[in-house]
């Protein structure tokens, strides 16, 4: 009797740990990649470089809308991914005559057609502390509207572990289901974006 309560309770064990193992699955996305930005930042530059020397295909496209990604699939060469760079910078936005605004309804619509196609969505916050509210001017929530409208809709989260102090993108992970990976420096999304990749 007791072996067979024991051994009940091993079963269940193992059946409330099977969902928990599925989910510790490494993430992966397939290219060729769509790299956009959501707030105009430099960021993109820095994901750019990572891509290049991983050899993965991709297309900057600062101002990538819904139908970049409709033209590239009616060309027979659909994209496997989208990269969004979360980080606002009211400079580049206005040198683009865009604002915060703008970018949040543009994003939105690039979403919601990476989702019909079944892409990845990877968001990346890559500039750490300095591209977030508490290095930002007075009163510019830029950036945190950047990661409302990109953090939560993401199906992985690439961040920069010094932007993340304050546990901002793991709450988010955490209440989403999403995985995170957070690096120390940026040179180690060679290395993370290389597993996500497949190099």
């Amino acid at each position: 009797m007791r072996r067979s309560v024991v051994l009940i309770f091993l079963l269940t064990i193992g059946l409330i740990a099977l969902p928990g193992l599925r989910a510790q699955k490494a993430p992966s996305a397939s290219s060729p990649v769509l790299l956009t930005s959501c707030g105009q930042s430099p960021g993109p530059a820095i994901i750019k470089v990572i891509l290049q020397k991983l050899n993965v295909p991709f297309d900057l496209e600062p101002l990538a809308t819904a139908s970049s990604l409709q033209k590239k699939k009616e060309a027979g060469q659909p994209y496997g991914s989208v990269v969004i760079v979360m980080g606002a910078s009211l400079k580049g936005m206005g040198a683009a005559g865009i604002s915060i605004e703008d970018e949040i309804k543009r994003i939105n619509q690039l979403i919601q057609e990476a989702r019909k196609q079944g892409l990845t969505v990877i968001g990346a916050h890559v500039e750490g502390l300095k591209r977030r509210a508490q290095g930002a001017a007075a009163g510019d929530t830029t950036d945190e509207q950047s990661i409302d409208a990109v953090a939560p809709q993401s199906d992985i989260l690439l961040v920069n572990k010094g932007g993340n102090s304050d546990g901002r993108f793991t709450t988010i992970a955490r209440n989403k289901n999403i995985p995170l990976i957070e690096v120390e420096k940026n040179i180690d999304l060679l290395e993370e974006l290389g597993k996500i990749y497949g190099k």
